[in-house]
């Protein structure tokens, strides 16, 4: 049952802090999850009342889907899965597309079964992709034809999303969502019984540091999620329209719109990827009252502010979600002073929190800058200080660890990465050093974890520099952080020569470009003598990105 901030004893009102077990409570009111435990999220999502008609927008043709199609669509295609190709509980399903209108449906359809979502990026390359598939084992995948030749050697049964396949021997597509969706919705499928703790997403994140782990998410995490984002911002008391240009395969996205805002009868006009004139083109035309983004899109319409109102109609607008990175004083003040009529409100969260645990709900709440919010309901935080392990009262700095109902169950077959993240009492270390003030606002002071965040996406820098230490003519690199107006930050290289190389900058960077994503690209180069670390030989990153910001 969840219990409020009162239920706990030697606890301040005021700040959320138990001084008896040193522990910050939540302020909000707490939301009970469902007592049937034998619940999974796609129906606990379609039992809720609403009264919203329009589901889904697709920005590019306009066409749409209301909710009666949507539930008629999920049923017919986890009819499909389930009889004609044998999908049961526990099977995996890998989904790799930009943002489409059939993403929720194979999400919500693949999840009502007990199957388990895994969903890639896009630009991911065809080595990428195959090492997800390889340590997730997927039994089909979905895709769109363009993207068939980075699945081209995986020999998985492939559903074909919109649009004709190229003739190739390597392909074995089995079917198209089209042919699945007109499937007529059978009783006698195979459903097994689905329990709230079944893995219902696998999602793949860098984590708090290094390679790239499958986040193992369960139904409870997911109900509990859905039950905040419904809360947060009291979408039953009217109907609205939400943009959805963030990446749906990442847990912003899915948060928000594969399942999250259609549990409230909110519509969500689908981008296929981002494109400025697009998106506000969009949000004209179909009258949107939301627009999630990141931090680097709220800076561009801030800096473009004359020229976009003199071309679009946005006076539908009220609300702009910003996640990512806190905004600073000077960036909301900037905002709202060119958009009056737009309040600003922040999230924060993580894959491994199920995109849960702080957000400012009002504009007084995120007028208090710099902040991340107060915690989310039901969400517990210490603060810890990372080399005793000690907990820190009010206003000191440490690492964040988060408990709530909405942590994942733990990293997919990787039992060590798991045990360095949870503790055996469920306490999630986050990786970023934060502190909680009197008033019980998170503020985000830095990352103890070290992953570049460019645009949005996450960039481990020990990936690019194995893949440096490759090269031939390579002897040593560390990859930073580069502050950038753009993209927030970019990933720099400072690389060792080897004795008698004459490699340029170009040609790293060639080098990076050839085998990893765009957003993984390393946009800077500069060639040290050597690589300062630690004696225990950990790259000391500060250093260096100190001696890179001194020379802007």
């Amino acid at each position: 049952m969840a219990k409020s901030i009162s239920t706990y004893p030697n606890t301040d009102p005021r700040s959320g802090f138990c001084s008896a077990n040193s522990t910050f409570y939540s302020k909000r009111k707490p939301i009970p999850l469902p007592a049937n435990q034998s619940l999974d999220v796609t129906t606990f999502i379609s039992s809720r009342a609403h009264h919203g008609e329009v589901a889904f927008i697709d920005a590019a043709s306009g066409r749409s889907l209301t909710f009666a199609e949507l539930w008629r669509a999920v049923d017919a295609v986890s009819t499909s899965l389930s009889s004609d190709f044998g999908i049961r509980k526990g099977h995996v399903i890998l989904l790799l597309t930009p943002n489409s209108i059939y993403f929720p449906i194979v999400c919500l359809a693949v999840m009502s079964l007990g199957a388990i979502i895994t969903t890639t990026n896009p630009l991911n390359t065809a080595r990428e992709i195959a090492k997800q598939i390889a340590d997730s084992k997927p039994s089909l995948a979905f895709t769109v034809p363009q993207l068939l030749p980075k699945l081209a050697d995986s020999n998985l049964p492939i559903v074909l999303l919109g649009g004709g396949a190229p003739s190739s021997s390597k392909l074995r597509i089995i079917t198209t969502i089209e042919e699945m969706m007109r499937r007529e919705p059978s009783a006698s499928r195979v459903r097994e019984r689905v329990n709230q703790d079944d893995t219902a997403t696998l999602l793949y994140s860098s984590g708090t540091t290094g390679a790239s782990k499958g986040v193992v998410s369960s139904h409870k995490n997911l109900i509990a999620m859905v039950q905040t984002v419904v809360s947060r911002f009291k979408l039953e008391d009217g109907k609205q329209t939400f943009i959805c240009t963030v990446p749906m395969f990442h847990i912003y996205g899915l948060v928000a719109f594969a399942t999250g805002l259609i549990a409230s009868g909110s519509t969500v006009v689908i981008l296929s990827k981002f494109e400025m004139d697009e998106m506000l083109m969009a949000i004209q035309k179909f009258s949107a009252t939301y627009l999630p983004l990141v931090p680097p899109i709220l800076v561009a319409l801030m800096n473009h502010a004359d020229s976009i109102k003199r071309k679009y109609d946005l006076s539908s607008l009220h609300t702009v979600l910003s996640g990512g990175a806190p905004l600073s004083k000077e960036v909301i003040e900037g905002f709202t002073d060119k958009y009056p009529g737009v309040g600003v409100l922040q999230g924060y969260g993580l894959t491994e929190s199920t995109g849960i645990g702080a957000s400012t709900d009002s504009q007084e709440e995120s007028s208090r800058y710099g902040t991340a919010g107060l915690l989310s309901p039901s969400m517990e935080a210490k603060i810890v200080n990372p080399e005793t392990g000690a907990p820190l009262p009010v206003n000191r700095t440490g690492e964040l660890w988060l408990r709530g109902p909405s942590i994942m169950k733990g990293y997919f077959s990787n039992e060590e990465a798991t045990a360095s993240t949870l503790d055996s009492q469920g306490w999630l270390r986050t990786g970023d050093l934060c502190y909680i003030d009197e008033d019980g606002f998170i503020f985000v002071v830095d990352r103890l974890k070290e992953l570049i965040k460019y645009k949005g996406y996450q960039v481990p820098p020990a990936e690019l520099e194995a893949l440096l230490l490759t090269h031939p003519q390579i002897d040593d690199s560390a990859v930073i952080p580069f502050p950038d107006k753009e993209a927030g930050q970019i990933p720099m290289a400072y690389v060792v020569r080897k004795k008698g190389s004459t490699i340029t900058e170009s040609q790293v960077m060639d080098f990076i470009a050839q085998q990893v994503a765009p957003y993984k690209r390393i946009r800077r180069v500069a060639f040290v003598a050597s690589v300062p670390k630690n004696p225990s030989g950990k790259i000391l990153r500060k250093d260096l990105i100190k001696l890179a910001v001194s020379k802007i």
